[in-house]
């Protein structure tokens, strides 16, 4: 099996870059599943169900978001209707839609696709861990799930790294995301998870994080914040990581970084 995952996406400058080559990533890479962050597609915070079923209609699988999920209120009522979006699992578990979803391909083969928060310089959440391990429960990987995508969605590098070796064997993929960066420490891990750091952002990256430059300068250099961030408008570029997992065991063969 083969997974393609990229994120996150930054304004419309992300949005339109993805969306111009899901179809070159197809015939490219031939994968049996595409699962995309979008928590910033939206104006650079959070996604509206307009730009979601602008993917879903392009043949993206599945979808992430973030910390930002909630930016966009008319995306509320979508995370209950719509089965192939997750918001973090450690949220209460009261709040609107779910931290994971199922999804069944052509062949039969199932993938769960899970994401988490961060909890270091990121707001007061449960236990990523521990929520993963409750999850994890009920799917016993190359049983009765054929793949695993965790996305943790974090600042801090070292919870990034320590949350992959803690799943490491027990999950296919963990990705991180949110610092917009792409990371080049993309690996299998002891026990046969891909990992790595940050898959990067769809966005301008001659910019500040997808961000035109001057405002955020302005907020380091002069310490004014009056101004909003603006995200970029075009110019895009695609980063992500392709995935090829064992059709027996679940776990992770080979990853690998694409840009486009």
């Amino acid at each position: 099996m083969r997974i393609v995952y990229c994120g996150d996406v930054v304004g419309r400058a992300g949005r339109d870059a993805l969306l111009n080559q899901i179809n070159t990533i197809k015939n490219d890479l031939n994968p049996d599943a595409i699962f995309v962050n979008v928590e910033n597609a939206a104006h650079g915070f959070g996604v509206t169900p307009g730009i979601c079923r602008d993917f879903l209609d392009k043949g993206v699988t599945g979808l992430t978001t973030g910390n930002h999920v909630w930016q966009q209120r008319e995306i509320i009522p979508f995370l209950n209707d719509c089965k192939k979006i997750v918001r973090p699992l450690n949220y209460p578990e009261n709040l609107p839609g779910r931290g994971w979803a199922e999804f069944v391909l052509p062949n039969g083969k199932k993938i769960l696709l899970v994401q988490v928060l961060g909890r270091l310089f990121m707001e007061a959440v449960d236990c990523p861990v521990q929520a993963l391990e409750k999850l994890l429960k009920s799917y016993n990987l190359g049983r009765n799930v054929d793949a695993i995508l965790v996305d943790i969605h974090a600042e801090a590098t070292s919870e990034k790294l320590s949350f992959g070796y803690y799943f490491d064997g027990k999950v296919s993929v963990v990705a991180g995301t949110h610092t917009h960066v792409p990371t080049s420490d993309y690996r299998l891990l002891r026990q046969g998870t891909a990992y790595i750091t940050d898959v990067g952002m769809c966005g301008n990256y001659d910019s500040v994080l997808g961000f035109e430059i001057e405002e955020p300068v302005n907020r380091i250099a002069r310490r004014y914040t009056g101004n909003r961030l603006v995200p970029c408008k075009s110019n895009g570029t695609v980063y992500g990581i392709v995935v090829d997992i064992d059709d027996n065991t679940g776990l992770a063969k080979e990853i690998k970084q694409i840009k486009y």
